[in-house]
């Protein structure tokens, strides 16, 4: 059987960090449309309950139904954590998350001691750490919250001084007892490079959104959905201030994009 689906992926996030989980797909699936939005009205959404964040998350699927996609991909551990199962249950599509992705590759990958970093949000609610061991209970998980990140990246400093120092004040406890890194937080990709020059040591850095995009292109592919596009479309939505999610999402993709629309996503409430 060899049919084609040509219809967009649909990914969201409440900003910026989701764009390295869209890179991700965006290298592994080279033929396929994407509609990415980050709901930058409403960001953080590490500090609001649970059930906000469904709320919202619906909302978001009901604008990306509205754009027909085939497939959405939740790339916000918040949200991953919060609403991926609440959509399950709504959706006639699949839907992905980034944490069971990322703490499966976690739980295959490490010898034994993975250390999971991210915001104070994410290691409250210890969130990777059920996860990888509801997959392997044998691993010893280690949790660092590391608040300084995130600003950093957003300020393009990935190669200062301060953050040389900031990657050592949160994981020099930790170093020479694992041998993984799970980055919990989508901004963290872009430091990898960063983690690896401060520590002359063999550590595995894994970035879920390798294994979100392997999860995708692994789930059309089953369903016969892959696109055949030669000319791939990607648009952008947010629902505030596109400028300043132009110039950070030119630093997260590495290329300049102008594409970028804003919308009341509030009008979806219920669509």
């Amino acid at each position: 059987m060899n049919n084609t689906d040509n219809r967009a992926i649909g990914i969201f996030d409440s900003g910026f960090g989701g764009l390295t989980v869209l890179k991700e797909i965006e290298k592994k699936l080279s033929n396929e449309n994407i509609i990415y939005f980050g709901d930058t009205a409403r960001l953080p959404y590490g500090s609001k309950s649970r059930e906000t964040i469904i709320k919202y998350s619906k909302e978001i699927y009901n604008f990306l139904k509205k754009k027909n996609v085939k497939l959405i991909v939740i790339a916000c551990n918040t949200a991953s954590s919060f609403a991926l199962e609440a959509l399950q249950e709504i959706s006639d599509i699949p839907v992905i998350g980034v944490i069971k992705a990322g703490s499966r590759c976690a739980s295959r990958e490490s010898q034994g001691n993975i250390l999971v970093i991210g915001t104070k949000g994410t290691i409250k609610s210890e969130v990777y750490k059920k996860e990888i061991h509801n997959i392997n209970n044998n691993l010893n998980v280690y949790q660092q919250a590391c608040p300084l990140f995130v600003p950093l990246v957003e300020e393009g400093m990935l190669n200062d001084e301060i953050t040389t120092l900031s990657i050592k004040k949160y994981l020099d406890n930790y170093i020479n007892n694992i041998d993984s890194i799970l980055l919990g937080c989508t901004h963290y990709p872009l430091l990898k490079e960063s983690i690896k020059n401060t520590y002359n040591k063999n550590i595995n850095i894994i970035n879920p959104a390798e294994e979100v995009a392997e999860e995708v292109f692994n789930t059309l592919q089953k369903y016969n959905q892959l696109s055949n596009n030669k000319n791939r479309k990607i648009e952008f939505y947010v629902s505030d201030d596109k400028e300043k999610f132009i110039e950070y999402g030119s630093l997260f993709l590495g290329y300049n994009i102008t594409n970028v629309e804003e919308i009341d996503i509030e009008e979806y409430k219920k669509a």
